[in-house]
This record gives C-alpha cells, sequence and structure tokens, in this order.
C-alpha cells in the first residue's frame, strides 16, 4: 500500500533549508496533521548545527488559507470538541512559538494569499517576500471566532493602528499595501519569485551565524517585550472563542456556502 505524500517537503541545500507546504488542492489549509508535520519539520532543522537560513514556502497558487475548517467542524459535532478545540489551539500556539525561537533567520516565501492561522504563520518568520498576486486577510470574526493568537504577532510587526485594520473590517489588504505597512518585506512578480528569494538568501548568508543570532534575541527583546507571555495568554482567548454558539454557526455557514445568522440580510441574501 503506498504511503500519502507528505504534507510538508523538505529540501535542504547546505545551509539553508527550505519547508514546503504540499496540500495545494486543500489551498494548504492547516490540518491537524500538516501542522504536526511543520512542528517536526521546524523542530529537526532548528537542531540543525549547520542550518543559517530557514524557508517556509508552498506548493500551488495559495501560500496557506489557515486552518482546515471543514475538520474544525467535525470536530465540533463530537462530545468531546471542548477539549479538542483547546488541543488544537495548543498545537497552533506551540508552532508559532517554535518558529519565533528559531535561532537563525526565517524566511516566509508566498506565491500566493496567506489568510488566518496561515497569516499568523508568516507573522512568526522573520523575514517575508511575497509575490504581487498575494493578500492578507484574517477573516475569522466572519466564521464567529477569534484571531487571538494571531493578534499579538500582528500588533508586534505592525502596530496597533494597522492591526485594528485587519482584524476588525474585514477586509483583506493586497501585497502592495502589506508592504507599506511592513507587513511583508519585498514584493515581486510571481515569475521573479524564485530569484527573488535566492538573491536574499545569498544576501543573509553574507552575514555572520553569531551576529544574526544575537540580532534575532534583541530584536524580541527590544521590540517584542511579552510577545511569549501575550501568546500564552491569547491560547486561551482562541479556544474559549471556538467554544461559543457564534463560532459553530460561522464555520456551519462558510461550509455551507451561505450568510451566517447573525449578518444583516440584504435583498439578494434574502431571495
Amino acid at each position: 500500500m503506498t504511503s500519502p505524500a507528505p504534507l510538508v517537503d523538505i529540501d535542504r541545500q547546505g545551509p539553508v533549508t527550505r519547508l514546503i507546504l504540499n496540500r495545494p488542492e486543500k489551498r494548504n489549509a492547516l490540518s491537524r496533521q500538516l501542522i504536526a508535520e511543520l512542528t517536526q519539520a521546524v523542530t529537526a532543522a532548528s537542531q540543525d548545527p549547520e542550518l543559517r537560513v530557514l524557508v517556509l514556502t508552498a506548493r500551488g497558487p495559495v501560500f496557506c488559507a489557515g486552518m482546515d475548517l471543514a475538520e474544525m467542524q467535525e470536530r465540533a459535532a463530537r462530545p468531546e470538541s471542548r477539549e479538542l478545540w483547546r488541543e488544537d489551539t495548543e498545537v497552533y500556539h506551540r508552532l508559532l512559538v517554535l518558529l519565533l525561537e528559531v535561532r537563525v533567520p526565517v524566511v516566509a516565501v508566498l506565491p500566493g494569499p496567506a489568510l488566518a492561522g496561515g497569516l499568523g504563520v508568516v507573522l512568526a518568520c522573520d523575514l517575508v517576500l511575497a509575490a504581487d498576486s498575494a493578500f492578507f486577510s484574517l477573516p475569522e470574526p466572519k466564521r464567529g471566532i477569534t484571531a487571538a493568537i494571531v493578534s499579538p504577532l500582528l500588533a508586534w510587526r505592525v502596530g496597533v493602528s494597522q492591526s485594528s485594520w485587519l482584524l476588525l473590517s474585514g477586509h483583506s489588504i493586497d501585497s502592495a499595501e502589506a508592504h507599506r505597512h511592513g507587513l511583508c518585506h519585498q514584493v515581486v512578480s510571481a515569475d521573479e519569485l524564485a530569484a527573488a528569494e535566492e538573491s536574499l538568501v545569498r544576501s543573509i548568508l553574507s552575514g555572520s551565524p553569531a551576529a544574526l543570532a544575537v540580532t534575532k534575541q534583541q530584536l524580541q527583546a527590544c521590540s517584542g517585550a511579552g510577545l511569549l507571555e501575550q501568546l500564552e495568554s491569547a491560547r486561551e482567548a482562541s479556544a474559549t472563542a471556538r467554544e461559543t454558539s457564534e463560532a459553530r454557526e460561522g464555520l456551519a455557514a462558510f461550509l455551507e456556502k451561505r450568510p451566517p445568522a447573525w449578518q444583516p440580510r440584504t435583498d439578494s441574501s434574502a431571495e
């Protein structure tokens, strides 16, 4: 019997390791299995003494569509749903902390959009290179849930004011606007993405490994004071938000392709 293809491919080239999300048919949605494989891959890479750059990218036109909502709804229907959702929140939280704590620069290379929990993964990386077709969105409130774990990372990266727009407005922002706000650092066309990645990695490798490691520590100490504590507190808020009736309604509405009950009805939606 053929074993299933890995959901995270690992490509190691000397001091550079590329981790590639490999679930393009599901828009690289974060299933429990994908999170487990990514956590394992990041852990293994971070323990490699020769590692100097870690790249996180994806196959297909979407970097990551966020959590696997079909899987979330299936778990919501089970008697032990509260415990399962808390476990899911814990494993996602653990992945983000792990990415933050990698000693070398972590580069997110986005061939396309990063949404919801997928954007959280991007925010846990140090540098972000995006194709000009990428966009960024935190649609959790539309599903009756909250981007609690993502919020501290977003505020740390771009400030509270810009975070408010993504977290509260329901709008997405394109790569150009994301670049202006510092959400991504470089935007190129899709056909230039590979060359831009190679150039960025080569530039990082010109720096001293020890100096870069200390610089990462200083950045978190100076700009992210209390970040890990905020993430720990956010973990509980995220788990609690998933347990509400609105969360169940929001997930069901999304999967059934209908407006949720709280959304104002328009003439078109009433037909």
